[in-house]
């Protein structure tokens, strides 16, 4: 039973590679992705981590900094 599914009449090797090149493909854009996502949130606590109140405020309001900000609120939970 479990033979016939791994060997899949023949087309199991084609199939079996093509699913675990795929997973691969997937998993390594998943991590480059989140490296990326995590270089950029460092940067940009950098920049705009030591702001005034006021200054902060501002960015606040804006929708891009609110993303940003609540998902390094996030991260450090």
């Amino acid at each position: 039973m479990i033979n016939e599914i791994i060997s899949m009449n023949g087309y199991g090797p084609y199939v079996w590679s093509a699913f675990i090149f795929t997973l691969v493909s997937f998993a390594s854009l998943y991590l480059v992705t989140k490296l990326q996502l995590l270089k950029e949130q460092k940067k940009y606590i950098a920049k705009f981590g030591s702001l005034s109140e006021a200054k902060t405020a501002s960015l606040r309001e804006q929708k891009i900094n609110k993303e940003i900000l609540l998902k390094s609120v996030i991260t450090k939970i």
